[in-house]
């Protein structure tokens, strides 16, 4: 079968560039660099690793509630957004110390899935030669978009795999045929990766408004068969709504971060990105091969083309790429909110039309040496203009020239072979093989280029395994929490290495959470959306951290010195999940984190004295600014706390490194605006002399504010979180999504659970209703009566009823339609003269003439 055959050839290919160019790269599994860069190894690795522990039911918590992160985060929403895809269960087949070679697996399976797909779908609109449509199924997967911005966003893969797949849906409904498939496929699509899958949609509908076009069917069965469309895509977004409502609603719930307006590129670097071997982070990777690109070049001059064909397609790819480069679509690509990191998501939709209308110019038989000489012609127009780019850079043009040599080599051998199989062959080969060849550069200049630009870690190793061990022989879930580290070595080292830790990154960190340990002097990156863990004993009071694990700072992480020191655990007396407090007042937090933490606490601790700032020559500084000059480049500041107290600062704009004079070890800050906050981190004692001096050395400038400094006493500590524990919960259940507590007789106040409360939680009272939980201070918090022993909280992800009552309807309204539209063809069964309902679709779509047969 042809399109079986282009299907696996172009599986084939597209694996194979992909791992001769992470080969090139010297890149992880085939060589020392790393290839977790941003949120492939921030993110996707431990999510992955999360869902890993769930399939082998090792995790904390289920899919509603994941306990693991931020002190207890909604589950659903990130599975619906990172581990959607039917290829994310495929990590469970790996050992959980290969989650990063398990991540690498499923890019490659889902790479190879959307080349497959795209070949499949380009025979299906046009019978044509089953290698070319594998050639261009391969040049579709290994688009720039594809090796240059998804391979370390695997999630994104999705999109690239659906938006073929929704083509083929929207021609079963030309056809009027396959509904049940077409909504399944929509389901899938919009289940594995509803953003991505949104801008398919967008792409599908367009090229199906293409077709019937060029159609020119009556008006009549114009609508119908736009009507069988819209239906199918209506049906199929219903059936994924619990987890897109979900999603949805989990997105109202996060931490905005932070808006950006979108900017075109220079033409230049929109011409630069269609040609190999170039990389930019904010530019357009539009890259989809030489050949596929020089046919795309050559359809509006290829006159065994039908007119309507070759207006119409030229016409598409060139609305949407000017439609990348304006504000108002680009909004609406985007789902109307612009992107805090690269502002082209959507540019596999344009390389996916670039070979669309490639495969339209081939399979109407090869172009002639007037059209590829004109194709040739567009080519170097568009190098020269990418040639005033800067992400045109020296290994570019060795990669072109041999690129468009083998292309147009290939393609003329074509047009001389005739009926000369040798000849054709060779040109077959010397085709497949500069589409990989080229493919593989292109990926592995990304690999190299992407460790210069974005943040990287380390794959799993001894520095995990250490962790985890720690982890677990500390762990004492869930009569307490244990913390895997301020000393992190990815945004989401709770869900990697285990514990149940404050540090979550994800697009859906909740915004109660991020402004909860804001308000207590937590640190955060990614404008927010990243936050870290405080290494703070009044914090672990609160939130019932009884173990802290302390590693050395991450060798990998080169702007943070590595000791080689050993993996640590300290352990506190802490009280419950659950405790019992005072009805609160209408005391709010304030600026000082110190005083919101005793806030939280219910006691004072701390001692908050007034701090002078002092430059090189012991000079005042009133502002507090440092490292804004050379008066201030090893400035220091000085306080009086009482003598035994441990000394913590708070500097959440100051960036550099800060040592207690007398205690040693210099503690790390970081800070960049809008993208890094600093979090507060103990220094160490206070000395008999109770004159506390801090040495600072800044790296960049920043200020030290009046309240920095707060004096905890442990001794109150201590007695604070015993009279916590004492009326706290006497026996502590958690289960899946549910806490259930038991408290002492006669407990009045409010029961305060240490989760914060996200939306979702409700709670109950002794045998009272369920009602949404109360807050305490960002906190979840039950109201209690005077007979209340029992309290019990359940989360309900939001959005979650509204979506199963949508995935229902869809459903029940998909086995309708089915059973109904059998009953017809069953009726409407008559003497073999009479046509069939295939037979009156086809013919009522057929094209007139110039016009573009469906399939």
């Amino acid at each position: 079968m042809p399109r079986r055959a282009a299907a696996l050839l172009a599986a084939a290919v597209t694996i194979t560039a992909l791992c001769a160019g992470d080969t090139l790269a010297r890149s992880y599994p085939f060589g020392p660099r790393t290839r977790s860069v941003n949120d492939l190894g921030n993110q996707y690795v431990p999510f992955h690793a999360h869902l890993w522990d769930l399939l082998h039911g090792r995790a904390d918590g289920g899919l509603l509630v994941n306990w693991r992160s931020g002190y207890g985060t909604s589950f659903l929403p990130d599975l619906g957004t990172y581990l959607g895809s039917p290829f994310a269960p495929l990590v469970a087949l790996f050992p959980r110390d290969r989650i990063d070679l398990a991540v690498y697996a499923v890019t490659l399976l889902k790479t190879a899935s959307a080349a497959a797909a795209m070949a499949w779908l380009l025979l299906t609109l046009r019978p044509g030669r089953w290698w070319a449509a594998a050639l261009l199924g391969t040049s579709y997967a290994l688009c720039g978009w594809s090796v240059a911005d998804a391979s370390y966003n695997p999630m994104w893969l999705d999109g690239l795999i659906a938006l073929p797949l929704l083509c083929l849906a929207g021609e079963w409904a030309l056809d009027g045929r396959r509904r049940v498939l077409g909504v399944l496929t929509v389901a899938l699509a919009w289940t594995a990766n509803f953003y991505t899958a949104y801008m398919a949609t967008l792409g599908a509908a367009l090229v199906l408004l293409l077709r019937l076009l060029l159609a020119r069917p009556p008006r009549r069965q114009a609508l119908a068969a736009a009507g069988r469309a819209t239906l199918t895509t209506v049906l199929g977004v219903g059936l994924a709504a619990p987890l897109v409502t979900v999603v949805y609603l989990g997105t109202r719930h996060a931490y905005p971060g932070r808006v950006r307006q979108f900017a075109p590129v220079p033409a230049e670097d929109v011409a630069a990105r269609l040609l190999p071997a170039t990389y930019g982070f904010g530019s357009p990777a539009l890259y989809v091969g030489v050949t596929a690109l020089l046919l795309a070049l050559a359809l509006p001059f290829h006159r065994a083309v039908p007119a309507p064909v070759r207006t119409g397609w030229t016409a598409l790819v060139l609305a949407v790429a000017l439609s990348l480069q304006w504000g108002p679509t680009h909004l609406l690509w985007h789902a109307f909110a612009t992107p805090q990191g690269s502002p082209y998501r959507q540019a596999f939709v344009l390389c996916g039309l670039l070979v669309l209308a490639a495969w339209h110019a081939l399979a109407h038989g090869l172009p002639d040496r007037r059209a590829l000489g004109a194709a040739a012609a567009l080519l170097a127009l568009i190098t020269a203009l990418a040639a005033r780019s800067s992400l045109v850079r020296v290994w570019t043009w060795p990669v072109l020239l041999l690129a468009v040599a083998g292309s147009l080599g290939g393609l003329l051998l074509l047009v001389r072979s005739g009926r000369r199989g040798r000849l054709a062959g060779l040109a077959v080969v010397l085709l497949l093989g500069t589409q990989c060849g080229e493919a593989a550069a292109t990926s592995a200049v990304a690999a190299r280029l992407r460790l210069g630009h974005l943040d990287d870690y380390a794959p799993w190793g001894g520095r995990q395994e250490r962790q985890a061990a720690a982890v677990a022989g500390a762990d004492g879930w869930p009569r307490h929490r244990t913390d895997p580290g301020r000393e992190q070595t990815v945004g989401n080292d709770p869900m990697l290495v285990g514990g149940q830790g404050a540090a979550y990154y994800s697009s859906l960190t909740p915004d109660v959470l991020s402004r909860t340990l804001t308000a207590l002097g937590g640190g955060w990156t990614s404008r927010g959306r990243s936050v870290q863990s405080l290494d703070n004993a009044v914090t672990d009071v609160i939130f019932s951290v009884g173990a802290r694990v302390h590693s050395p700072p991450d060798p990998h992480r080169t702007h943070l010195p590595g000791d080689g020191g050993p993996v640590t655990v300290t352990r506190q007396d802490v009280p419950p999940l659950v405790t019992v407090r005072a009805t609160p007042g209408t005391r709010t937090f304030g600026a000082s984190p110190y005083r919101n933490q005793e806030l939280l606490l219910g006691s004072r601790v701390y001692t908050v004295p007034r701090v002078s700032v002092h430059d090189d020559r012991g000079r005042p500084v009133p502002s507090g600014r440092v490292g804004t000059g050379t008066a201030v480049s090893a400035p220091t500041f000085t306080a009086r706390c009482p003598a035994g107290t441990r000394v913590h600062l708070w500097a959440p704009h100051f960036s550099g490194t800060a040592r207690l004079t007398g205690a040693g070890r210099a503690v790390p800050f970081r800070y960049a605006f809008p993208r890094n906050r600093a979090a507060m981190a103990p220094l160490g004692p206070a000395p008999a002399t109770g004159r506390v001096r801090v040495e600072l050395v800044p790296d960049r400038p920043g200020r030290i504010p009046a309240g920095a400094v707060g004096c905890l006493d442990t001794a109150r500590l201590r007695s604070a979180a015993a009279r916590l524990k004492a009326t706290g919960a006497t026996e502590v259940a958690v289960s899946g999504g549910t806490v259930r507590a038991r408290l002492p007789a006669g407990s009045k106040g409010i029961a305060v659970l240490a989760v914060p409360r996200i939306a979702g939680w409700r709670c109950a009272a002794g045998d009272g209703p369920e009602r949404p939980a109360a807050a305490f201070h960002g906190l979840t918090a039950v109201p209690l009566d005077a007979h209340s022993t029992r309290v019990t909280c359940t989360f309900h992800p939001p959005g979650l009823r509204l979506g199963m009552t949508a995935g229902a309807t869809s459903l029940t309204a998909l086995v309708l339609l089915t059973a109904l539209t059998a009953v017809r063809r069953r009726r409407a069964q008559a003497p073999a003269t009479t046509t069939s309902p295939r037979e009156r679709v086809t013919t009522a779509v057929r094209p007139r003439p110039g016009g573009d047969p469906p399939c």
